[in-house]
């Protein structure tokens, strides 16, 4: 079998996980990202598998009784999968795995997957995250609050990962994670 290649993006909602990750699926041809599976509604600019496949908590549900996720997990409400037989396609075409996944996926995935190579994102403050759920349209004050407790109890765990980056600066964050990328994609 080959190299398990799987790279895990972890950290905060609005911390830049999804920019990071649409870069480095535009720069390494090898990396696949694994569409995630949700009960959250459609925002604008999304579409069916675009960023996720959306689906009804009945379907979600009968997924999970079916065992089709390898980890899944309630995220502000709402519930959110990693397909098991997208994970296997991959391997079987000597792809690497890149994951947008926050810390309770991340754990779950490397019970299955100890040898993923994880990367934990925090922001530069929690200021500054605060401006980033205001800027996409997060503005009640109890959801905004509920989130940033969320992501101060994540970041309180970003150590229990291989890679902490702080994102202040996109592009020297990014040159840092195509390092990552470069090292998890040799020795074929």
């Amino acid at each position: 079998m080959s190299k398990v290649r799987i790279l895990l993006l972890i950290g905060p909602t609005a911390v830049g996980k999804s920019s990071l990750l649409d870069r480095a699926l535009k720069d390494y041809p090898r990396l696949v990202d694994i569409i995630t599976y949700t009960t959250r509604p459609m925002r604008g600019g999304e579409s069916e598998g675009q960023p996720y496949h959306f689906v009804a908590d009945e379907k979600f549900k009968q997924l999970v009784a079916d065992k089709f996720f390898i980890e899944w997990a309630v995220v502000h409400g709402r519930m959110y999968g990693t397909p098991r037989d997208q994970v296997q396609n991959a391997f079987k075409q000597d792809k690497g795995i890149i994951i947008d996944i926050d810390v309770q996926g991340a754990k779950t995935m490397l019970k299955e997957f100890p040898e993923a190579v994880t990367i934990f994102l925090k922001p530069p403050s929690m200021d500054a995250l605060r401006h980033r759920f205001i800027k996409r349209g997060v503005t009640n004050e109890a959801d905004l609050e509920r989130r940033l407790e969320s992501a101060r109890v994540e970041m309180a765990q970003a150590d229990h990962f291989k890679h902490v980056l702080i994102n202040d600066d996109f592009d020297q964050t990014y040159s840092e994670i195509r390092k990552i990328i470069e090292n998890l994609l040799k020795n074929q």
